[in-house]
Protein backbone atom coordinates (compact mmCIF):
# COMPACT_ATOMS: atom_id res chain seq x y z
CA UNK A 1 0.00 0.00 0.00
CA UNK A 2 2.86 2.35 0.81
CA UNK A 3 4.41 1.69 -2.60
CA UNK A 4 1.09 2.52 -4.32
CA UNK A 5 0.76 5.77 -2.37
CA UNK A 6 4.35 6.72 -3.17
CA UNK A 7 3.82 5.94 -6.85
CA UNK A 8 0.66 8.04 -7.04
CA UNK A 9 2.44 10.87 -5.22
CA UNK A 10 5.38 10.79 -7.67
CA UNK A 11 3.08 10.73 -10.72
CA UNK A 12 1.08 13.61 -9.24
CA UNK A 13 4.24 15.70 -8.74
CA UNK A 14 5.35 14.86 -12.30
CA UNK A 15 1.94 15.98 -13.57
CA UNK A 16 2.22 19.30 -11.73
CA UNK A 17 5.70 19.90 -13.15
CA UNK A 18 4.60 19.02 -16.68
CA UNK A 19 1.60 21.34 -16.37
CA UNK A 20 3.90 24.18 -15.31
CA UNK A 21 6.25 23.54 -18.23
CA UNK A 22 3.50 23.19 -20.82
CA UNK A 23 1.78 26.38 -19.69
CA UNK A 24 4.89 28.55 -19.37
CA UNK A 25 6.93 27.48 -22.41
CA UNK A 26 6.09 28.85 -25.85
CA UNK A 27 6.37 25.68 -27.92
CA UNK A 28 2.79 24.62 -28.61
CA UNK A 29 3.11 24.86 -32.41
CA UNK A 30 6.48 24.72 -34.19
CA UNK A 31 7.23 25.73 -37.77
CA UNK A 32 8.66 23.04 -40.06
CA UNK A 33 10.96 25.43 -41.94
CA UNK A 34 12.54 27.73 -39.38
CA UNK A 35 13.11 28.27 -35.73
CA UNK A 36 9.66 29.67 -35.10
CA UNK A 37 7.28 28.58 -32.37
CA UNK A 38 4.01 29.74 -30.91
CA UNK A 39 2.79 29.22 -27.35
CA UNK A 40 0.04 30.49 -25.13
CA UNK A 41 1.83 33.73 -24.34
CA UNK A 42 4.30 34.63 -27.09
CA UNK A 43 5.28 34.05 -30.71
CA UNK A 44 9.01 33.36 -30.97
CA UNK A 45 11.01 33.61 -34.20
CA UNK A 46 14.80 33.22 -34.21
CA UNK A 47 15.01 34.06 -30.51
CA UNK A 48 12.84 37.18 -30.72
CA UNK A 49 9.58 36.77 -28.84
CA UNK A 50 6.59 39.07 -29.22
CA UNK A 51 3.14 38.94 -27.65
CA UNK A 52 0.50 37.05 -29.55
CA UNK A 53 -1.96 39.04 -31.62
CA UNK A 54 -4.96 37.08 -32.82
CA UNK A 55 -8.28 38.35 -34.04
CA UNK A 56 -9.94 35.92 -31.64
CA UNK A 57 -8.22 36.91 -28.36
CA UNK A 58 -11.08 35.65 -26.19
CA UNK A 59 -10.44 32.01 -26.99
CA UNK A 60 -6.71 32.41 -26.32
CA UNK A 61 -7.43 34.05 -22.97
CA UNK A 62 -9.80 31.17 -22.18
CA UNK A 63 -7.04 28.64 -22.91
CA UNK A 64 -4.62 30.60 -20.71
CA UNK A 65 -7.17 30.78 -17.90
CA UNK A 66 -8.04 27.08 -18.03
CA UNK A 67 -4.38 26.05 -18.05
CA UNK A 68 -3.67 28.26 -15.03
CA UNK A 69 -6.74 26.84 -13.28
CA UNK A 70 -5.54 23.31 -14.00
CA UNK A 71 -2.20 24.09 -12.33
CA UNK A 72 -3.97 25.58 -9.32
CA UNK A 73 -6.33 22.62 -8.92
CA UNK A 74 -3.49 20.13 -9.37
CA UNK A 75 -1.39 21.77 -6.65
CA UNK A 76 -4.42 22.07 -4.35
CA UNK A 77 -5.22 18.40 -4.93
CA UNK A 78 -1.65 17.45 -4.03
CA UNK A 79 -1.82 19.48 -0.80
CA UNK A 80 -5.22 17.99 0.07
CA UNK A 81 -3.84 14.49 -0.54
CA UNK A 82 -0.89 15.08 1.81
CA UNK A 83 -3.22 16.61 4.40
CA UNK A 84 -5.67 13.70 4.15
CA UNK A 85 -2.83 11.20 4.29
CA UNK A 86 -1.83 12.36 7.76
CA UNK A 87 -5.22 13.35 9.24
CA UNK A 88 -7.76 10.96 7.75
CA UNK A 89 -8.91 7.90 9.69
CA UNK A 90 -8.19 4.41 8.40
CA UNK A 91 -10.71 2.99 5.96
CA UNK A 92 -11.76 6.34 4.49
CA UNK A 93 -11.31 7.27 0.84
CA UNK A 94 -9.53 10.25 -0.65
CA UNK A 95 -12.71 11.76 -2.09
CA UNK A 96 -11.75 15.42 -1.77
CA UNK A 97 -8.34 15.07 -3.40
CA UNK A 98 -9.83 12.90 -6.15
CA UNK A 99 -12.61 15.37 -6.88
CA UNK A 100 -10.14 18.25 -6.99
CA UNK A 101 -7.91 16.32 -9.39
CA UNK A 102 -10.87 15.56 -11.64
CA UNK A 103 -11.66 19.31 -11.74
CA UNK A 104 -8.03 19.79 -12.85
CA UNK A 105 -8.61 17.13 -15.52
CA UNK A 106 -11.69 18.99 -16.71
CA UNK A 107 -9.79 22.29 -16.92
CA UNK A 108 -7.05 20.64 -18.99
CA UNK A 109 -9.69 19.10 -21.25
CA UNK A 110 -11.41 22.41 -21.92
CA UNK A 111 -8.20 24.41 -22.38
CA UNK A 112 -6.49 21.91 -24.67
CA UNK A 113 -9.67 21.37 -26.68
CA UNK A 114 -10.15 25.09 -27.29
CA UNK A 115 -6.51 25.42 -28.36
CA UNK A 116 -6.77 22.39 -30.63
CA UNK A 117 -9.90 23.70 -32.28
CA UNK A 118 -8.87 27.34 -32.71
CA UNK A 119 -5.11 27.34 -33.18
CA UNK A 120 -3.47 23.95 -33.63
CA UNK A 121 -5.78 22.44 -36.21
CA UNK A 122 -4.21 23.00 -39.64
CA UNK A 123 -7.39 23.33 -41.72
CA UNK A 124 -8.77 26.08 -39.49
CA UNK A 125 -5.60 28.16 -39.38
CA UNK A 126 -3.80 28.68 -42.70
CA UNK A 127 -0.73 30.20 -40.99
CA UNK A 128 0.10 26.79 -39.50
CA UNK A 129 -0.11 24.70 -42.66
CA UNK A 130 3.64 23.98 -42.51
CA UNK A 131 3.91 23.26 -38.81
CA UNK A 132 3.62 20.52 -36.24
CA UNK A 133 2.64 20.29 -32.59
CA UNK A 134 5.31 21.23 -30.09
CA UNK A 135 6.26 19.46 -26.92
CA UNK A 136 4.04 21.68 -24.74
CA UNK A 137 0.95 20.62 -26.65
CA UNK A 138 1.91 16.95 -26.25
CA UNK A 139 2.74 17.41 -22.54
CA UNK A 140 -0.69 18.93 -22.01
CA UNK A 141 -2.42 15.87 -23.38
CA UNK A 142 -0.15 13.59 -21.32
CA UNK A 143 -1.13 15.60 -18.22
CA UNK A 144 -4.75 15.18 -19.27
CA UNK A 145 -4.36 11.38 -19.12
CA UNK A 146 -2.34 11.40 -15.90
CA UNK A 147 -4.75 13.70 -14.08
CA UNK A 148 -7.71 11.49 -14.99
CA UNK A 149 -5.92 8.35 -13.82
CA UNK A 150 -4.78 10.00 -10.58
CA UNK A 151 -8.26 11.41 -9.91
CA UNK A 152 -9.89 8.00 -10.35
CA UNK A 153 -7.22 6.30 -8.22
CA UNK A 154 -7.79 8.83 -5.43
CA UNK A 155 -11.53 8.13 -5.52
CA UNK A 156 -11.00 4.36 -5.36
CA UNK A 157 -8.09 4.34 -2.93
CA UNK A 158 -8.71 3.67 0.76
CA UNK A 159 -6.37 4.57 3.58
CA UNK A 160 -5.15 1.43 5.32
Amino acid sequence: MLVLLAGIFVVHIATVIMLFVSTIANVWVVSDYGSSSVGLWKNCTDGNCVSLMYADQDSLKAVQAFMILSIIFSVVSLLIFVFQLFTMEKGNRFFLSGATMLVCWLCILVGASIYTNKYAYRNNNPTYTSSHHGYCFILTWICFCFSFIIGILYLVLRKK
